[in-house]
C-alpha cells in the first residue's frame, strides 16, 4: 500500500502511512470460485454488520463470511473469517444471455432494525433475513436498477424512531421508483414516483438524490416533487427531467394501495406524510396546494419466487439484462448517446460539430445531513467535478476536483456526520472524499485512490491531495492494475493500531553502550579525562543507592508489569474504527483514518529516508523536519493521545536533528537552526538524559536510578539503533574532542533544562545528570578565558559561577570534576554555597600556598581569607586561620583577633598573645600595638618596647649602614637653622614608609615618650648593654669627655627621654644640646621637665616623681645646667648666640654674679647686655 500526495505523481514509491488513510486486511484470498477454476470472477459489492461479512461477486453469488472474535488475551490479533454459505440469489436471465454479460449480484443492502436483507442480482430483488440469509417473504422484484434510498438520518443498526418498526426503502425500477416498506410482514408500497431510468438514489429524510443515466435531481418522495439538478455529462446539452431548478410534480396514478405477496392481499393504509421545509422552488410548489396522493393502485412489483419471468420488451429507458456492465467491473464503461438513443432519446438534436457526450456513471453520496454531492464531467479519462448541493438544490461550498472521474466516491467523516469512519484518536473530525478510479503515471496506469478534504476552503491554491493504492501482493495482475472497489459499509468494526503502542508505550532505555539495562549510577570510563578514582564511583553510588531507594524493595516482574500496565494505558487511547470497505481481485481491506502519529512519523521516516530521495543531504532533510514541526508548532491537543502524539514527534524529530547536528560537517546548523532544534527538544519535554545519550563524551555523566530511564518506546529504538552504530571508544575522548558549535549547543540546551527543576514530573537523576554535564560544557568552554578575568555578564565564566553559586545537585561529582580542571576558586565557590566554610578556607590556602589554580581569579587571597573570617562564627576555624593568616602576613591576621565587629566570638586578650607567640612571633608586636595604642590597655607597653627595641637594636648591631644613616640623621637634624622640629617629628617625615625598622624606632620613641609605665631602667641599661661594643659611625666620636655609655650612645632620643625619666636632667640636656642641637627643646626641658619630651600629649602616669613638673629651684638648676652646656659648644659663635639667647629670654632664673663668673670675658657686653640691664632692674626692684 503506498500514499502520496497527489503533485508528487509517484505512487509505487509513495512511503505509507503519509496520507490520512492506510488500509488493513479485512479478509484477503476470497474464494470467488467455489471450484477454484474460474479466474475473471470479481467482487462486485461488500456489507458488514456484526462480525458478518457479505460479499457479492460478479459469478452471482453471495459469500457469508462469519468472524470469529481474537483472543482477548491478544488484542493484536484481527478476527478470522470462515465462509459460512454460498448463495446464488435469484435473477432473471435473458435469452442468450452468458454468465460473461450479466453483472452478477449488484447490491447488498442490509436492514438490521428488521433483521432483513435485499440482495439485488441480476436486476432482481431478493429478501432474506439477518444473520444467515435465508430467503424470506417468497417474493422477489424484477427489472430493477437500484435497491437503497435508506434514510441516511436514521440509525438502521439501532432501534430507530419508527414505531411499526419496518424501514423504508426506494425501489428503483426501470419506469418507476417504488417506495417499499419493509418490515416482519411482507414489503408494501406505498407510494409509486414516476422516475423513469433511475440508477440512484441516497435520501436524507423525505429528499432523495437521484441520478438516471444522463442527470441528477431531488425528489421529495412525500410530496413527490422533483426538482432536476446538472447533466452528469457536461457535454450533455439535453434537459431530460425539465427546467434546472423547478419543481415539478412526479406522482404516480392513483393505485388502491394494494399489492401482491404470494396470493394475499390487502388494503394500503393511507401514510402520513413526513414534510421538509424548505425555502427554495420546491418549497414555493408545494405551497401552491399540491396535495399528497391517497393511494396507489396494485403494481405487479412483487412476484412470487418461483413465477414465470414475464416475457415482455423492456421500456424506453429501461435497462434489462444486458444493461451496461458498469457494475461487473469498478471500471466505468461508458457508451455513446447514440448508442443509448434506444433506452433514453435526447430532448434535442446534437450540433453535429459538438462531440458526442459520454453516458458517465452517476455518483451521489451525502456528505452532511444538509448536502449531497454529485460528480459530473465529460469523459472517462477526463477531470471529474464534485458539486455540493443542499436540500433545496442550491450550492453550498466549493466544487472539487478529481483528476479522473471516478468509478466511486464514498465519504468519511464531517463535523456532523454520524456515520463517519472517525478514530478516536484525538485528530479533529475532518471530512475527506475517496475516489476510485484509474491515473496515468511514469510507469504505466495505476488503480488506487485519491482522497482529498471536502471541508477546506482552500481558495486559489492548488488542493492538497493524497493517492492510496493496494498491495495486491500474489494477485497475477501487476500492483496498481487491479481495478479497486470501495464502500461505506453499514456497520463499522473498532481496530487498534499496535504501530502507536508500540511508538507511545513507555519503555525502559539503557544509554550506555553494551550494558545491560540495570545500572545504578553510570561508570566513568578510567581514560576519560572526568573518570573518577574507584573509590570515588565506589561512595558514589552507595551514597546513590542509599539516597534513592534505600528502603524500597523492587518486586519480582516489575519491569515487565509495567510495560503491560504501559501498554494497556496507550491501547485503550490507539483505538479507531472504520466503515469504508475497499476491495481489488480477491481481497478486501478496511480503509482506516491514520492516526496523527502515524502520518507525522511517516512524514519523518520519508524526510530521512535516503531510498525515497536518493540525491538528498543533510540540509534537504533538516528543512523537511523543520518544515513538519513547523506545521505543529503552537498545535493545542485536545485530547491525552494528542498531547502524547506531539510531544512523541517533537521528541524524534529533535532526535533526528541532533544526529544530523552532531554529524554535518559539509552542511553545519545555521545559529537559527540551532535555536530551532533546541527549542524543540525542550517543548518535547525529552529526558535531557537520552540527549546525552547521543553524544558518548558526556555519556559518562548520566546517572541512572534503579528504575531506569523510561521513555516512548520509538524514542528508544532511534536512540538504540543510533548508538549501535557508533565507534567504539568514543567515550574515552573527553569533552574537548566536542566541536564548539556543540559545546554551545548543550551549554544553551542544559541550561534551559535547569529551568525546569521543582517539576514533580522530572525526576532527580535528570537534574543530577544536567548538572554534571553542564559544569563540565563550561569548565571547558571557559579554557578560553584569560587568566584572572572575572566573570562578565553573558561571559562562560559568568554562567560558571551562577551555576555553582546556585547550587547543584550533583556535589561529589562537581568537586571532583572542578578538581581535575584544577579550578580551584571556583570550587570554593561552589563549597559557599553549600555553607562549608572549612572547604573554603582550605580551598583559597591550598591556592596562596603555590597550588595550581588555572581560573587565576582569587586574586589577593590574604585579603579574601581575611574578609571572609569576619562573616562566619565558626571561633575555632577563625581562630586557625587568623594563625595561618598571621604567620604569613602578621598585620592580615591581627587584624582578624583585632577584628570587634567579626560574627565570631571574641578572643581574649592572653589568649590571642599566647597563641601568636607560639604560632605567630612576628604578628605579636601587631596585636600588642592593636591593644596599646588602638585599645589603650597598658598591660602590655613593657613588653611591646622590648619587642621595638629589640628590632632597633639588632639592625642597629647587625647594619653599620643603619649606624651611619642613624648618626647621618642627628647631623642633618643639627644642621637644621631654628625654629626647627622635634627630632621625632623629623624622624617621622623622614623616615621610609616600608621600614620595618624605622617604623619599629618611631613607635618607641612613641611608647617611651607617651607617659606609659615602663621600667626606664631596664630599658636604658639593655640600650647601654647592647651599644656599648657597638663601633662607631665614622668621623662621630667622642669630644665632649661624656661616660662611654654615651660615647657609644646610638640611640640618642630614646637615651634622653629614658634619663629624663629618671631624673638624670644633666645627661638629658647635654644630649640634647651636643648631639641633637635640639636647643629648643632643652629650654623647654628645664622649665617642664620630661613632659617637654613628649609635646602635644599629657603624662598619664600620677605614680612616680618622674611624671610631676620640676620646681622653681629645680628650674633654676636645671636652666644652670643648660648654661653650662651651651659653654660647651665648640662653634664660638654658636655657643656665644645661644647663651645669650638664654639669658635674654630666661635671666630670671639666673643669678647675675654667677653669670658673670662664667661667662668668659673676652665676651663682647653686648652678647649679655640684656641680661644685666633685666637683671638690674630686678635687684633695683627688690631694694625698692
Amino acid at each position: 500500500m503506498a500514499s502520496e500526495p497527489h503533485r508528487n505523481h509517484r505512487a509505487t514509491t509513495a512511503p505509507t502511512g503519509i496520507g490520512p488513510f492506510d488500509l488493513r486486511p479485512l479478509l484477503h484470498g476470497v474464494p470467488l470460485s467455489e471450484n477454484g477454476d474460474e479466474e475473471d470472477i470479481q467482487i462486485n459489492c461488500v456489507e458488514y454488520l456484526d462480525g458478518n461479512l457479505y460479499v457479492g461477486t460478479t459469478a452471482s453469488e453471495l459469500l457469508h463470511f462469519f468472524g470469529i472474535p481474537p483472543d482477548p488475551a491478544d488484542p493484536n490479533q484481527s478476527p478470522t473469517f470462515i465462509l459460512a454459505s454460498r448463495l446464488k440469489p435469484a435473477s432473471s436471465e435473458s435469452n442468450g444471455a452468458s454468465n460473461g454479460s450479466r453483472p452478477g449480484v449488484q447490491q447488498i443492502l442490509l436492514l438490521p432494525r428488521v433483521a432483513k436483507a435485499c440482495v439485488l442480482c441480476n436486476s432482481t430483488v431478493s429478501f432474506y433475513s439477518l444473520p444467515e440469509l435465508s430467503p424470506v417473504f417468497g417474493t422477489t422484484v424484477r427489472n430493477c436498477n437500484w435497491i437503497g434510498g435508506v434514510d441516511l438520518n436514521e440509525d438502521l443498526t439501532g432501534p430507530g424512531h419508527d414505531r411499526s418498526g419496518s424501514v423504508t426503502i426506494l425501489l428503483h425500477l426501470n419506469r418507476k421508483i417504488r417506495v417499499v416498506r419493509i418490515g416482519d410482514d411482507a414489503p408494501r408500497v406505498y407510494r409509486t414516483i414516476d422516475y423513469a431510468g433511475s440508477t440512484l438514489s441516497v435520501r436524507r429524510d423525505s429528499v432523495a438524490c437521484v441520478a438516471d443515466s444522463r442527470s441528477y435531481a431531488l425528489v421529495d418522495v412525500d410530496r413527490q416533487l422533483k426538482i432536476p439538478l446538472m447533466s452528469i455529462s457536461s457535454l450533455d446539452d439535453s434537459q431530460p427531467g425539465g427546467p434546472f431548478g423547478q419543481a415539478q410534480n412526479i406522482a404516480g396514478p392513483p393505485d388502491g394501495g394494494l399489492f401482491r405477496s404470494a396470493s394475499t392481499a390487502s388494503p394500503r393504509p393511507p401514510t402520513d406524510s413526513h414534510g421538509h421545509s424548505r425555502s427554495t422552488s420546491l418549497g414555493d410548489f408545494i405551497s401552491r396546494g399540491i396535495q399528497r396522493r391517497q393511494g396507489e393502485t396494485e403494481d405487479p412489483v412483487f412476484q412470487d419466487t418461483d413465477a414465470p419471468t414475464p416475457t415482455r420488451s423492456p421500456a424506453p429507458g429501461e435497462d434489462g439484462p444486458n444493461r451496461t456492465q458498469q457494475n461487473r467491473s469498478p471500471q466505468p464503461q461508458g457508451i455513446t448517446a447514440a448508442q443509448a438513443a434506444s433506452a433514453n432519446p435526447p430532448s434535442r438534436t446534437m450540433s453535429p460539430a459538438r462531440p458526442e457526450p459520454v453516458l458517465l456513471k452517476p455518483l451521489i453520496v451525502s456528505p452532511t445531513t444538509e448536502e449531497f454531492l454529485l460528480v459530473t464531467g465529460t469523459g472517462l479519462l477526463d477531470p471529474g467535478i464534485g458539486m455540493f448541493v443542499n436540500l433545496d438544490g442550491d450550492p453550498t461550498r466549493p466544487t472539487l476536483e478529481f483528476d479522473r472521474y471516478p468509478r466511486e466516491i464514498v465519504v468519511d467523516g464531517g463535523l456532523i456526520d454520524p456515520s463517519s469512519s472517525r478514530p478516536s484518536l484525538g485528530e479533529a473530525e475532518e471530512g475527506y472524499v475517496l475516489a476510485s478510479m484509474a491515473k496515468e503515471f511514469e510507469d504505466g496506469l495505476h488503480n488506487g485512490l485519491e482522497i482529498q478534504r471536502f471541508d477546506v476552503n482552500v481558495g486559489e491554491d492548488e488542493p492538497e491531495k493524497w493517492w492510496l493504492e493496494v498491495d495486491n501482493t500474489g494477485s497475477k495482475e501487476a500492483p496498481g492494475n487491479t481495478p479497486i472497489g470501495i464502500r461505506s459499509l453499514l456497520q463499522s468494526e473498532e481496530m487498534h493500531f499496535d504501530q502507536i503502542v508500540q511508538r507511545l508505550c513507555q519503555r525502559r532505555f539503557s544509554p550506555f553502550k553494551g550494558q545491560t539495562a540495570t545500572p545504578t549510577v553510570s561508570l566513568k570510563s578510567n581514560d576519560s579525562r572526568t573518570a573518577l578514582s574507584l573509590q570515588r564511583l565506589t561512595q558514589e553510588q552507595e551514597l546513590f543507592n542509599r539516597d534513592e531507594s534505600d528502603d524500597e524493595v523492587l518486586p519480582p516482574e516489575w519491569e515487565t508489569n509495567r510495560n503491560k500496565e504501559g501498554e494497556d494505558f496507550v491501547r485503550r487511547l490507539a483505538k479507531t474504527s472504520s466503515r469504508l470497505a475497499v476491495w481489488a481481485g480477491a481481497n478486501i481491506w478496511w480503509a482506516v483514518r491514520n492516526p496523527l502519529l502515524v502520518q507525522l512519523e511517516a512524514t519523518l521516516d520519508a524526510a530521512a529516508s535516503r531510498e525515497q530521495q536518493p540525491q538528498s543531504n543533510t540540509l534537504e532533510t533538516r528543512l523537511r523536519i523543520f518544515s513538519l514541526l513547523e506545521t505543529i508548532k503552537g498545535r493545542e491537543p485536545k485530547t491525552e493521545l494528542e498531547f502524547m502524539t506531539l510531544g512523541y514527534i517533537k521528541q524524534r524529530a529533535g532526535i533526528m536533528l541532533l544526529v544530523a547536528f552532531l554529524t554535518s560537517t559539509e552542511t553545519p546548523f545555521t545559529e537559527g537552526q540551532t535555536a530551532a532544534m533546541e527549542e524543540y527538544l525542550l517543548d518535547g519535554d525529552l529526558d535531557a538524559r537520552v540527549v546525552l545519550s547521543l553524544i558518548p563524551t558526556l555519556r559518562n555523566e548520566i546517572i541512572v536510578s534503579r528504575r531506569g530511564i523510561w521513555i516512548y518506546g520509538g524514542i528508544k529504538a532511534v536512540v538504540e539503533d543510533y548508538i549501535s552504530r557508533e565507534q567504539d571508544g568514543l567515550e574515552s575522548q573527553g569533552v574537548s574532542s566536542l566541536s564548539p558549535n556543540v559545546l554551545q549547543f548543550l551549554r544553551r540546551f542544559l541550561t534551559s533544562t535547569r529551568k525546569k527543576k521543582g517539576f514533580g514530573s522530572v525526576s532527580d537523576e535528570v537534574f543530577r545528570t544536567v548538572d554534571a554535564s553542564l559544569l563540565l560544557v563550561l569548565l571547558e568552554l571557559d579554557k578560553e578565558t584569560p587568566l584572572g578575568q572575572l566573570g562578565r555578564s553573558g561571559s562562560v565564566r559568568k554562567e560558571l559561577y551562577d551555576l555553582v553559586d546556585h547550587g547543584v545537585d550533583c556535589f561529589e561529582r562537581a568537586v571532583d570534576l572542578l578538581e581535575t580542571y584544577q579550578r580551584l576558586f571556583v570550587l570554593s565557590r561552589l563549597y559557599q554555597h553549600k555553607k562549608m566554610a572549612g572547604e573554603v578556607l582550605a580551598t583559597w590556602r591550598r591556592i596562596i600556598e603555590g597550588e595550581e589554580d588555572k581560573g587565576g581569579e582569587l586574586g589577593d587571597g590574604e585579603q579574601r581569607i581575611r574578609g571572609y573570617l569576619a562573616n562566619i562564627s565558626n571561633q575555632a576555624l577563625v581562630q586557625e586561620y587568623a594563625i595561618w593568616l598571621a604567620a604569613r602576613n602578621p598585620k592580615l591576621g591581627v587584624q582578624v583577633f583585632a577584628d570587634e565587629k567579626g560574627r565570631f566570638p571574641k578572643f581574649e586578650h592572653g589568649q590571642v598573645v599566647a597563641l601568636l607567640r607560639e604560632e605567630a612571633p612576628d604578628a605579636v608586636a601587631y596585636y600588642l600595638e592593636h591593644l596599646v595604642f588602638g585599645k589603650g590597655n597598658t598591660a602590655y607597653v613593657n613588653e611591646l618596647i622590648t619587642y621595638y627595641l629589640d628590632i632597633v637594636i639588632t639592625e642597629l648591631q647587625s647594619s653599620q649602614e643603619t649606624r651611619e644613616m642613624v648618626a647621618a640623621s642627628y647631623e642633618a637634624y643639627r644642621a637644621l637653622h631654628p625654629p626647627k622640629p622635634t627630632y621625632i617629628r623629623f624622624l617621622s617625615d623622614n623616615t621610609p614608609p616600608n621600614n620595618d625598622v624605622w617604623q619599629s624606632r618611631l613607635r618607641l620613641l612613641q611608647l617611651l615618650s607617651g607617659g606609659h609605665d615602663y621600667n626606664a631602667t631596664a630599658i636604658r641599661s639593655r640600650i647601654d648593654d647592647s651599644l656599648a661594643t657597638t663601633p662607631q659611625p665614622n668621623g662621630h666620636g667622642d669630644s665632649d669627655g661624656a661616660s662611654s655609655t654615651l660615647r657609644n650612645q646610638l640611640l640618642v632620643p630614646e637615651s634622653i627621654i629614658l634619663a629624663g625619666r629618671a631624673r638624670q636632667h644633666h645627661d638629658a640636656l647635654r644630649l640634647l644640646v651636643h648631639r641633637l642641637g635640639d636647643y629648643d627643646t632643652a629650654v623647654s626641658y628645664c622649665i617642664r621637665g620630661g613632659a617637654a619630651l613628649s609635646p602635644g600629649s599629657r603624662s598619664k602616669r600620677r605614680d612616680s616623681d618622674s611624671s610631676l613638673p620640676p620646681t622653681y629651684e629645680e628650674q633654676v638648676q636645671l636652666f644652670r645646667s643648660l648654661l653650662h652646656e651651651f659653654l660647651a659648644l665648640e662653634d664660638p659663635r654658636e655657643r656665644m648666640e645661644r647663651t645669650g639667647n638664654l639669658l635674654e629670654r630666661f635671666g630670671g632664673w639666673f643669678d647675675i654674679l654667677e653669670v658673670l663668673e662664667v661667662v668668659p670675658e673676652s665676651w663682647p657686653v653686648e652678647t649679655i647686655a640684656e641680661f644685666l640691664v633685666s637683671g638690674l632692674r630686678r635687684l633695683v626692684a627688690e631694694r625698692t
